[in-house]
């Protein structure tokens, strides 16, 4: 709505033409419905209520009966083969800012909380008026994270057969519901919405379809209209329903009764007088259903788009009649492209439906009379029509290629090995795929499919196969163009861990989602951190974030290692965004003690800003001497040798003990572990029950450190710290100078062997009352269990048979990011290059 006098500054597309200003289609990403407050709908403006549809990939928030009308302007991630381009202008995406965001041409408030207002770049962030964005310059340079964004240019991947959730790699849990489910969702709303508007008895309901695909589906629109109505008021209240501009005289309404709702015997009564007669359509308190019909024309006018144009929304208007065949529109719209002198036979005609969820395309046939083709889709939905578009493109050959990413497989095979298990198990075909890369020690392959139907198949399949007990996983991984990087660019790999925190792991990755290309956010519990390290094996450097606990950092430091010498940047740094409980090593590196809400583009310019450090990590080898009973053939045989990884602690006797009760505790009710205080009652608790227990563990372990035997003191818990932080921040080492021991860094070389005597002494540490009793400090151990005894490292414990214990530094110094002592600078950079800090904010709460 406008005042008259304010009309002239209405520069809003209405959503009847929002498709037909659509640059280059790009189907949105959504996830499940949910409850979205102040924000509103891009379609009918209105404020989210009740359930809504948001894109996981950009700003576009949609009820769930307004999303058929959604068209395809979701941002373009990655270069498909499909009008793709190096220079990236603005993607500008309307409302949903914050009312305090200033607009960038003329610095005043364009931000509401009460309205749709205001446009933002989904790219860089840039905000402006609707009025003021068209004197922005329209060449987008990805804002104050350029440096860290994977640019879309460099990113390729060929999807048809897949759907954008499988593309960005969204879990299958934050599917949508079924199309059946959200019908019924969209239809219900739309009747109590409209059910309102009908109480008043001169007005009468209609339900209307937009043809027989909404008919078979029962998808329809309720509209009221005064029940003296004349036949050319309930069509225009008919198309204004669907968001369709056409004039209504080029459109009629046939109507059935409710029993031949989904049967083909459609009367058509628009035969009758101006003024509809009320007979038997206004006597019944059921609505009436209508379809509504375009009338058929000898000759149209359509636009045919050029597909190779990379810019610009240019367009030929095109007379078409009953004779246009395809070839006939090739042949006329050439000359007029400038392109006259070339080949028929080198272009096809490509009819695209710009989808919300899904841009479908189709080579039309030569000889397709195009008048046929235009009333068929019509008489499928009329809203289809308005969201239709025919391209002329060069018929290339384009080469088929899809990399799937499989794990779960038995390590330690060869590729041979591993084509059998995929044709035993997938029953793939060999003459369609090829093993470009195996990871025999993780147990994975990246496959490269040169058939879409295939590809699909295999990936679907894997998902419900279990090789040797074990669940495999598909991915599919996009193809960095490593070689069209800019010289300064440092993407930023992002790992989250979705469990860790509660739910701000959910909320981190809808996040991070946006603010960088989606195409280098990582979901760990989708396959855990390898097919990212892939994914970035040949960009020549990059950083890594972590967001999960201090396991998670493990986890990703590990795979690191496995894999560091495939990686062109084998030594990238690594920061950490702390979700877990403890969350020591992100102290340390000045982290903080738990990611409570910060706004994640602040999280960003902190990772951006943040100095490299050198961290030592550990080798544990665990030789266990009790025989154990062979699984095969019942012979008792020793235990294997095992060997872990460590980077914070490893704890012997009391502190093992905890956090053995604390993990049983968790496997017993995993749904209530989801918050960090509740975490820390239940370690509480586990120490309470075991406050009088005494083990006397100096007598049941030998320490050697650096090859000289330590006699022990009477102590429960036997602690060696690589950094100084332990059980949630305390200081165990204590900050006390001794000449018999070097100040301990995270970089020395050098572990601390610290004891407690039980958990009164834990307490006390905790409390900053005392710290441990120091006892070594080396850079080689050997402990000889002499009973079973609990064992953790870096929060994962277990109980240890009696046996030998041999920790050493492990191979080179890890690369980290500490967070920097200095403040950000102040916000005069951020308003200039990326005023939308203070509307990303609200994108995950």
């Amino acid at each position: 709505m406008s005042h008259e006098k304010c009309l002239k500054h209405v520069k809003i597309p209405c959503s009847c033409i929002a498709s037909s200003l659509v640059r280059i289609p790009v189907a949105h990403c959504f996830g499940p419905p949910g409850h979205y407050k102040r924000k509103f709908c891009t379609v009918c403006r209105k404020q989210l209520e009740s359930l809504a549809f948001r894109c996981e990939v950009c700003e576009l928030h949609v009820h769930t009966d307004c999303l058929p009308f959604a068209c395809s302007d979701c941002r373009q991630c990655h270069q498909d083969g499909h009008q793709d381009h190096d220079t990236y202008h603005h993607h500008w995406r309307e409302g949903n800012l914050s009312s305090s965001a200033r607009c960038e041409v003329c610095k005043k408030t364009c931000g509401s909380s009460e309205v749709l207002s205001g446009m933002r770049c989904e790219w860089c962030g840039i905000l402006a008026h609707a009025s003021c964005y068209i004197i922005v310059p329209p060449e987008c340079t990805f804002g104050r994270l350029r440096n860290m964004i994977l640019p879309p240019n460099c990113v390729r991947l060929v999807s048809r057969n897949f759907s954008k959730m499988h593309c960005f790699r969204i879990s299958e849990s934050l599917q949508t519901e079924p199309d059946e489910d959200e019908d019924v969702d969209g239809l219900t709303q739309g009747s109590v919405k409209d059910a309102q508007i009908s109480t008043d008895s001169s007005k009468q309901t209609l339900k209307i379809f937009d043809g027989n695909d909404a008919v078979k589906r029962n998808q329809f629109r309720l509209i009221s209209v005064p029940r003296i109505a004349k036949s050319e008021e309930v069509v225009e209240a008919a198309l204004r329903a669907y968001y369709v501009n056409d004039d209504q005289q080029h459109y009629e309404l046939q109507t059935f009764s409710q029993q031949t709702l989904f049967s083909d015997d459609i009367i058509n009564r628009n035969d009758a007088p101006e003024e509809i007669n009320p007979g038997p359509v206004f006597r019944e308190a059921v609505p009436e259903a209508w379809i509504i019909r375009a009338k058929s024309k000898d000759h149209e006018v359509i636009r045919i788009y050029p597909g190779w144009l990379k810019v610009g929304m240019a367009y030929i208007s095109l007379r078409i009649d009953k004779e246009s065949t395809t070839q006939t529109v090739i042949k006329e719209v050439l000359p007029l492209l400038g392109r006259q002198t070339e080949c028929l036979q080198n272009f096809k005609l490509l009819e695209v439906l710009m989808g919300s969820k899904q841009v479908q395309r189709m080579v039309l046939d030569d000889q397709e009379m195009i008048l046929s083709r235009l009333r068929d889709i019509r008489k499928t939905s009329i809203r289809q029509m308005n969201q239709t578009r025919f391209y002329i493109v060069e018929n290339n050959k384009s080469v088929v290629r899809v990399n799937l990413f499989v794990g779960g497989l038995p390590p330690q095979l060869s590729a041979e090995e591993y084509t059998n298990i995929l044709k035993d198990d997938l029953a793939v075909k060999a003459n369609l795929l090829s093993l470009t890369h195996v990871y025999s020690m993780q147990g994975a392959v990246v496959l490269e499919m040169s058939c879409f139907s295939e590809a699909e198949r295999i990936y679907m399949l894997a998902k419900d196969t279990t090789v040797s007990d074990k669940q495999l996983t598909a991915t599919v991984i996009p193809e960095v163009l490593h070689t069209k990087l800019p010289q300064n660019c440092c993407p930023l790999l992002v790992f989250v861990n979705p469990k860790s925190g509660g739910l701000k792991g959910r909320d981190l990755l809808y996040s991070f989602r946006k603010l960088l290309n989606p195409h280098q956010v990582f979901e760990l519990t989708n396959g855990g951190p390898l097919p990212g390290f892939h994914t970035f094996s040949q960009v020549p450097y990059f950083r890594v974030l972590v967001c999960g606990g201090d396991g998670t950092v493990g986890w990703v430091l590990g795979a690191l290692e496995e894999i560091r010498h495939r990686l062109v940047c084998s030594e990238p740094s690594v920061a950490i965004l702390p979700l877990g409980t403890g969350n020591d090593l992100g102290r340390v590196l000045r982290w903080g003690a738990g990611y409570s809400g910060e706004d994640p583009y602040s999280v960003l310019i902190s990772v951006d800003e943040a100095d490299e450090v050198l961290m030592d990590r550990w080798t544990i080898l665990l030789d266990a001497q009790e025989a154990v009973e062979s699984a095969e053939n019942g012979i008792l045989e020793p235990e294997p040798p095992k060997i872990v990884q460590m980077n914070n602690y490893c704890g012997l006797g009391i502190d093992a003990e905890l956090s053995l009760g604390f993990h049983h505790a968790r496997e017993e009710e995993p749904g209530k572990f989801n918050s960090r205080f509740h975490n820390k009652g239940v370690y509480v608790k586990v120490g309470l029950q075991r406050i009088n227990h005494t083990r006397n563990l100096h007598k049941e372990i030998k320490l050697q450190v650096d090859q000289h035997e330590v006699e022990l003191p009477s102590i429960e818990g036997l602690i060696f710290i690589n950094i100084p932080s332990w059980g949630s921040g305390a200081d165990l080492w204590g900050s006390d100078h001794d000449n018999r021991f070097e100040k301990p860094r995270i970089d020395d070389g050098l572990l601390e062997v610290v004891g407690v005597t039980g958990v009164v002494h834990m307490g006390q540490v905790q409390g900053g009352l005392r710290s441990g009793i120091r006892i070594a400090q080396g850079s080689y151990f050997r402990v000889t269990l002499l009973k079973p005894i609990p064992v953790q490292v870096d929060g994962e414990p277990w109980i240890q048979p009696p046996g030998q214990i041999i920790i050493s530094v492990a191979g080179p110094k890890v690369h980290m990011l500490k967070k920097s002592k200095q403040k950000q600078k102040k916000t005069g950079s951020l308003k200039e290059t990326r005023t939308d800090s203070i509307p990303i904010t609200e994108v995950g709460h």
